[in-house]
């Protein structure tokens, strides 16, 4: 029977703004993956969600990105590597540290936005972030782009690393996730979403919008909690999965 682990970004309130239905797809998934407080989050925020995560017995990770509030961590800023770690290592010690004063542990850690796509494209990005999770714990799971650089740097650095793919983006000729900026990036219908997340599991390939088959690796599947409608979206996915016999569960389960 196949398996597949199912993740979604949460925590990426900050002060008095809300941003997400976390609880409630909490619901349905089995990683978050939570902002550190660089492109969303603050410490409350933080401590909240993970404490919800512990509560819904869901893996929990931390989402690092370029420190970027005003853009949402999704314009790439140009960083040496040594900065790139530093800041990765940073945010990944915030998400750690309340994990363990919650009595569980750090399990997974993917970038976010900007510095995802970046890292996907670039290896000295992707080593850089990789260097940063094996020197703060080697046995954290790195999640990145299915059949990236960051896949590849992850492998270099001796890391586990779960191969992403998503249910509510489109893809490109080349495996890149087509970017926000093109009114075709996400999926917002359910069905569309279902349909390309069973052909990933079933063939291991997805359509791009150029109609090129691009190879994938699925992993894990990612759906995006910000999105209008997201917890109803888990649900109707997840359900699909199951109605299919597949196994939802953690990669580190």
């Amino acid at each position: 029977m196949p398996s597949i682990d199912f993740n979604s970004d949460m925590g990426e309130s900050f002060g008095v703004y809300r941003l997400g239905a976390d609880r409630e797809v909490l619901r349905h998934v089995t990683s978050a993956n939570i902002a550190c407080g660089f492109h969303a989050g603050d410490p409350r925020t933080i401590s909240a969600t993970v404490r919800a995560a512990v509560e819904a017995n869901v893996a929990i990770g931390a989402h690092p990105g370029y420190h970027d509030l005003q853009g949402f961590g999704r314009r790439a800023i140009q960083m040496s590597a040594d900065e790139i770690y530093d800041i990765t290592v940073y945010q990944i010690g915030a998400v750690q540290a309340f994990s363990q004063a919650s009595g569980a542990r750090l399990a997974h850690v993917k970038a976010h936005g900007a510095l995802y796509n970046v890292a996907a494209r670039n290896h000295g990005v992707a080593a850089a972030l990789c260097a940063a999770v094996r020197d703060v714990d080697s046995s954290l799971i790195f999640y990145g782009l299915s059949r990236s650089k960051l896949v590849d740097a992850a492998n270099e650095a001796g890391l586990r690393c779960a191969q992403e793919v998503f249910a509510d983006r489109t893809y490109q000729g080349d495996g890149s996730l087509t970017p926000r900026s093109d009114p075709r990036a996400l999926i917002t219908d359910v069905n569309v979403a279902v349909e390309q997340v069973m052909t990933m599991l079933e063939s291991r390939r997805v359509r791009s919008l150029n109609g090129v088959w691009v190879d994938v690796q699925p992993d894990t599947l990612c759906i995006h909690g910000d999105q209008p409608g997201a917890a109803a979206f888990a649900e109707a996915v997840s359900g699909a999965l199951k109605a299919a016999g597949v196994t939802i569960e953690a990669p580190g389960n």
